[in-house]
């Protein structure tokens, strides 16, 4: 099979592209996309983020080869801050256009517009997983990082890995003897669907471990916040690093520093998922609303307990949906930048027998106004008509006195009625 060969540091305007703004971009950083390839980009935030988590010394030497690079977004992130030539492969010509397009609006950001690694960048128009006919047209460039984010089906809740395109089996089927080796094997950056349930996962295991036998690995969970996991990915070989089994990130909607937790044991040692218990709620104790999607890596105990420490008793009386639910003995108390990962924490200052609604709403004021509270949070499942109407008046009415602590309310574990009024230990200084 040819490829037709696109030159980014040849390249002349092309008006058939759309320009769009990437609001995760710097101001001056903007990229093209071709036809309905604007919501499959990775954002930029995300896409630098995670090239800079690749160790440079451990990554085998030679080009970065996406071979199924769409909008090219990722491959010129990891290109321009690794510093190595970008191979990328796409079936799609307008895509491919766009992807040598952005390669050079990155470069031309960093100041890199006669740097060696983008003179030598080049984008291909065909089959990411001909690697012989590939290799060929780069005249056997070495391949020092693999990236893979294969399409997947939209508006779908549950995907097949035979679903992929191209299939993660295939592409390392093909590749693989071609990766360049370093300290730790060859790198592979391997994007999924982040719905794979854990079987699947370990179906990806074994796929990895027919091409690439033992490879050390990273897993990898993703999220842009609303305890939605928007990644899932593993990091292979020289991409991935020593003694971390699993790893989560945080990419805050303000553009700062990611928030990692990393640790955990190897994926086929268990998902790690914390077990739901049923059992009364006690007054006093400490109740949190954890981040779901941090929930999902299986790191959530050991970051729970590196804060509660290790004698800490947990017990969980949700973990599905959006707000898992852990009751534990000692206040958990978290820095600025970790407050993300918790919905809601505080004490049990009252069990509510009766579930939030118009009838009960002033029952619900006397109850804050009794534990001081000046703002009270709903965060239960309601109605999503009723949801706005009762916090509305639940804050009109606290507004107009004087109390000085935040509580929210939450199921209790014990069916839809019981409730639990849940009240921060801190008090708003000039609340009176």
């Amino acid at each position: 099979m040819t490829h037709d060969v696109l030159v980014p540091a040849e390249l002349e305007a092309d008006d058939a592209l759309v320009a769009v703004r990437d609001a995760t971009a710097p101001d001056g950083l903007v990229f093209v996309h071709g036809e309905a390839a604007k919501p499959l980009a990775t954002p930029w935030q995300v896409a630098a983020e995670r090239a800079a988590m690749i160790n440079p010394e451990r990554l085998p030497s030679g080009a970065v080869l996406d071979v199924a690079c769409g909008s090219g977004v990722q491959l010129a992130a990891l290109a321009a801050i690794l510093e190595r030539p970008a191979i990328g492969v796409e079936l799609d010509p307008s895509r491919a256009r766009a992807s040598a397009h952005n390669l050079r609006a990155v470069a031309a950001w960093f100041g890199a517009l006669e740097a060696p690694w983008f003179l030598a960048s080049r984008v291909l128009v065909g089959d990411g997983t001909a690697a012989e006919d590939v290799l060929h047209v780069v005249e056997g460039a070495s391949i020092g990082l693999l990236q893979l984010d294969p399409a997947r089906p939209r508006n779908s809740r549950t995907h097949d890995l035979e679903e992929m395109a191209p299939s993660p089996s295939a592409v390392l089927a093909a590749w693989a003897p071609h990766l360049a080796r370093g300290p730790d094997g060859q790198a592979v950056l391997l994007d999924l669907s982040p719905r794979l349930t854990h079987d699947q996962r370990l179906a990806v295991e074994a796929v990895v471990d027919t091409h690439l036998p033992g490879v050390q690995r990273t897993w990898v969970w993703g999220s842009r916040g609303g305890g939605r996991v928007d990644r899932l990915s593993a990091w292979l070989g020289g991409a991935s690093t020593p003694d971390v089994a699993r790893r989560f990130v945080r990419y805050p909607a303000d553009g700062s520093q990611p928030l990692i937790v990393e640790g955990g044991r190897a994926l086929p040692l268990g998902d790690d998922l914390p077990q739901q218990v049923r059992r009364p709620p006690r007054r006093g104790e400490q109740v949190s609303l954890i981040d779901a999607a941090l929930l999902a890596s299986g790191l959530v105990e050991p970051w729970l307990r590196g804060h509660l420490g290790e004698k800490a008793s947990l017990a969980w009386t949700a973990v599905d949906g959006r707000r898992p639910q852990v009751h534990h003995d000692v206040p958990l108390v978290l820095a600025s930048n970790e407050r993300g990962l918790v919905q809601a924490t505080g004490r049990v200052a009252a069990v509510v027998h009766h579930a939030p609604n118009e009838d009960t709403v002033d029952d619900l004021v006397a109850l804050a106004l009794e534990h001081d509270v000046a703002r009270l949070t709903l965060r239960c499942a309601l109605p999503a008509d009723l949801q706005p109407k009762l916090q509305g008046s639940l804050d009109r009415q606290l507004s107009r006195r004087h109390g000085r602590r935040q509580a929210f309310l939450c199921h209790a574990g014990q069916g839809p009625e019981v409730h639990l009024l849940c009240v921060d230990p801190a008090v708003q200084e000039g609340a009176r």
